[in-house]
């Protein structure tokens, strides 16, 4: 700065000093007026003026410059010093000969011996100097410390009173044995943090009202941060990306994530509240496993609908929160999306196969029958796959074969015609388990998933395109969507078709009375108009009188409870005992006073469960106690080697469990 401040005021006045000092001098020459001797002698004083003033120049400089050079050298070499002893990775400063000049904490646990004064690389790496060179480096040298395996990166520096200096950086790759890792002393957690409707929040704001609510939503995850002394980087506007001890860990516990419930209480403009979804990521081996099982925690918790946290720890898969109805906003160009995806998908295939889960209900064959449609609107072979059913879904199997319009078959027929580029459509379901063939997803890569439910862990994890809306009433919601924007205006459904769809959305929203929202209606719309008639759907909806005699006998039965609790039980073991089950839970949700409802009955080599809720109680974090799942308000389960009594136990036990999270019957 010095430098520069010499060259632009100081240096131009001398220069034009000495100008006019020559131009004075050729002017007097030029006149005439002075005599010889006087010309000569005002010459030779111009000379001397002008080297008097390029000495004073050079005099100046080295004065100004020399000590601002040495007080910048001295803030640099500060600033590294700062930088290095600072750093959270080991750093260290060593001569070219390996002698130590600078170590930072970090360098010291891994080599206590850098305390001594006087030692060198070898003395603690067994390295030559030499090979820490940074020409050397460039064959990414790996060292080994603690049982851990560490990549050096190095730099020259400026000359140093021991000769040309180097400074390292060792940054950990991978564990190289059984001892115990220096990770595990300062073991670390990532937590990822997403503000689910963050958009739509601010869409519903007033202009003055907008920067109150996100400055609300940031104040309150960076106070939250706080708590467990977490480090916070807000990578977007509506994400967060925080690490933090583990030690800690137990305040998230403890606390239920009782941030969700902050977030949920700020006040907004907006008809629903804010909230988030939180991926936790703890017990890795190694931070970038540690950043993966943060990631698949995240996505997990806003595959299952968002407004709750999800920890994964290992093998380990907890779930907090998600004890209120989230409000999704889906955007209708994701379906657009999806619509043209499928199809290009189904056009790179030799055939189609779809198939729903075990045991298929309304909305997993309306959902099944709609996509073949898509499929053979694009001119492509298409198959459904059903292999067994109930008792109760009997008659509109018969009916929808005896259409003619359909290829049906079952898994062993599906495995036997599969080829490498047949494409897999799976339907209402996500868990490979519960598909009707989990043998044919082994076949092929060729994977689609298109379904409402939240996710759940061991979910499939290779689909080519997965089309999951946890907020959507039903599958055949979604599937009716993707018909409606398919660009093929072949694509015409009929009659039977709109009504086997419009009786999935019937089913799955217990006659448009739970999970309903403007899609929901829209789809219904569009199906009545495409000649989906509600007579003909109550028709496929009605059940034979013995089914309906053993739903009476189930309510009738039913334990209620002061809290808003109904459970019962189908006595003897049916075939059809979970579609009973299911509509008996539906029914109970309609006596006064019934917020939830249990209904458990026995098939022949498994105890089911159907549970139904008003939105208090979140029934899919009870199912999946038993590892079942669902949604907030209606989810199942299918239990084996339990008996009716042992599992109504369980159950009524994990009712009270969760009641210690949400609070539920005490309201």
């Amino acid at each position: 700065m010095s430098e520069k401040l010499l060259r632009r005021i100081w240096l131009p006045y001398v220069i034009c000093t000495v100008l006019a000092l020559v131009l004075l001098s050729g002017g007097l020459f030029c006149l005439n007026v002075l005599s010889v001797f006087a010309k000569i002698l005002f010459a030779v004083l111009t000379i001397v003026a002008t080297i008097i003033a390029l000495w004073s120049i050079r005099a100046q400089q080295s004065r100004w410059i020399g000590p601002f050079l040495e007080d910048a050298g001295n803030e640099i070499e500060e600033s590294l010093r700062d930088a290095i002893l600072n750093h959270p990775l080991p750093m260290c400063v060593a001569a070219s000969d390996g002698t130590l000049l600078i170590v930072n904490d970090k360098f010291r646990l891994l080599y206590p011996l850098a305390r001594e004064l006087k030692v060198s690389l070898l003395d603690l790496t067994l390295e030559e100097a030499r090979v820490f060179y940074p020409g050397e480096a460039q064959r990414k040298l790996r060292i080994e410390a603690r049982g851990r395996l560490y990549s050096v990166s190095s730099a020259y520096l400026n000359a140093t009173a021991a000769g040309r200096g180097m400074v390292l950086l060792f940054t950990e790759v991978a564990t190289t044995g059984n001892l115990t890792p220096l990770f595990s002393a300062e073991e670390k957690g990532i937590i990822h943090v997403i503000v689910d409707n963050y958009e739509e929040l601010l869409s519903n704001s007033t202009d003055g009202s907008k920067e109150f609510v996100a400055a609300a939503i940031d104040e309150t995850i960076r106070r939250w941060a706080e708590k467990i002394k977490a480090s916070v980087l807000r990578l977007r506007r509506d994400r967060y990306h925080l690490v933090f001890d583990t030690q800690y860990f137990g305040f998230l516990e403890d606390g239920y994530f009782q941030i969700l419930d902050e977030i949920r209480g700020i006040e907004t403009e907006a008809d629903f509240s804010a909230s988030i979804s939180i991926g936790v990521g703890i017990e890795g081996v190694s931070y970038g496993q540690i950043e993966e099982f943060a990631a698949f925690a995240l996505d997990l918790a806003l595959g299952r609908g968002g407004d709750q946290a999800v920890v994964k720890s290992g093998k380990d898969v907890s779930y907090y929160g998600g004890v209120t109805q989230f409000v999704g906003f889906r955007k209708k160009g994701k379906s657009r999306r999806m619509s043209q995806a499928l199809k290009r998908l189904i056009e790179q295939s030799s055939k189609v196969f779809i198939m729903g889960h075990r045991n298929p209900d309304l909305d997993s064959l309306g959902a099944a029958v709609g996509v073949y449609r898509f499929v053979t609107a694009n001119d492509k072979e298409a198959a459904i796959i059903i292999s067994s059913y109930s008792h109760s879904f009997e008659d509109v199997y018969k009916e929808t074969v005896d259409t003619g319009e359909y290829t049906i078959i079952t898994g062993e027929e599906a495995l036997a015609a599969i080829d490498e580029d047949t494409l897999v459509v799976i339907v209402d379901t996500h868990i490979p388990a519960m598909t009707e063939c989990q043998e044919l997803l082994t076949k092929t890569d060729r994977i689609v998933i298109i379904d409402h439910h939240r996710k759940m862990e061991g979910y499939i994890d290779n689909a080519m395109l997965a089309f999951m809306e946890p907020n959507a009433s039903s599958t055949s919601e979604l599937i009716t969507e993707l018909i409606q924007y398919e660009s093929n205006f072949a694509v015409k459904i009929n009659k039977y078709e709109a009504e086997l769809l419009l009786a999935g959305i019937f089913v799955d929203t217990n006659s448009f009375s739970i999970k309903t929202g403007t899609r929901t209606f829209e789809a219904a719309a569009w199906l009545r108009a495409n000649g989906g008639d509600s007579t003909q759907v109550r028709q496929i909806l009605q059940t034979d009188m013995l089914d309906f005699r053993q739903r009476s006998a189930i309510i009738a039965n039913a334990e209620f409870t002061e809290n808003g609790i109904a459970i019962s039980r189908n006595e003897g073991k049916r075939d059809n005992a979970q579609v009973i089950a299911a509509q008996a839970a539906d029914e109970l949700l309609d006596v006064k006073g019934v917020r939830a409802s249990f209904v458990v009955g026995e098939t022949h080599n498994q105890v089911v469960i159907s549970a139904r809720s008003l939105g208090g109680l979140n029934v899919q974090l009870i199912m999946e106690r038993f590892g079942g799942g669902g949604h907030l308000t209606m989810a199942a389960a299918q239990i084996v080697g339990k008996q009716q009594e042992e599992v109504i136990d369980l159950l009524k036990m994990y009712i009270r469990e969760a009641d210690t999270i949400t609070g539920y019957l005490q309201k």
